[in-house]
């Protein structure tokens, strides 16, 4: 045997080895990586500055009003998403102009209620911690995605939106001037 073909031979022996250790790795942070997602968002602690939600028997009770509406942003963005994916779907994979419409539709529907969300919870840091637009935004977006992320479905997505409707009618008695979006009151 040639020294080139000792060396190529030695080289696939080398990667036949190392790609299962490869594969293994892997493997096993991708069966870590879901109880990672199943944890609670991470809750930033109230500050002295931040306005809380007086809601009881809600989930937000007690949350900053910024916190809160993020989290809804980050559902409703998810539902967004997982409607946009449906309508992708309807349109390319199956084609059903029914459904594709109707997936579009809700989608439009989610994203616009995402952006109140995220509206509001922007306000609320802006008056509260007085940050600026783009400080604002980067303190309530981790929140937003982490809460996002752990809804999988449809369905599940709109379960945990349930409590945002009142939320947002709670936040408007309160406080109007950021809470302004009437529309929200009829969805």
């Amino acid at each position: 045997m040639t020294l080139p073909r000792r060396h190529a031979l030695a080289g696939a022996a080398i990667l036949l080895l190392a790609f299962p250790s490869f594969a293994d790795a892997e493997a096993t942070r991708q069966q870590k990586k879901p109880k990672a997602e199943q944890q609670a968002a991470p809750a930033t602690p109230l500050d002295k500055r931040d306005r809380a939600v007086a809601a009881p028997g809600t989930p937000f009770n007690g949350k900053a009003y910024w916190q809160a509406a993020a989290q809804c942003g980050g559902i409703y963005f998810k539902l967004g998403t997982v409607y946009s994916e449906q309508a992708v779907r309807a349109k390319v994979t199956k084609p059903d102009p029914a459904a594709y419409a109707a997936f579009t539709k809700q989608a439009d529907e989610a994203s616009k209620t995402a952006t109140v969300f995220f509206t509001a919870a922007e306000r609320f840091l802006i008056v509260d911690r007085k940050l600026g637009r783009d400080e604002a935004v980067l303190t309530y977006d981790p929140l937003a995605t982490a809460t996002g992320d752990r809804v999988k479905t449809a369905e599940a997505a709109i379960q945990a939106a349930q409590p945002c409707a009142e939320l947002y009618q709670t936040c408007r008695g309160a406080f109007p001037q950021v809470c302004n979006d009437s529309a929200m009151l009829t969805n």
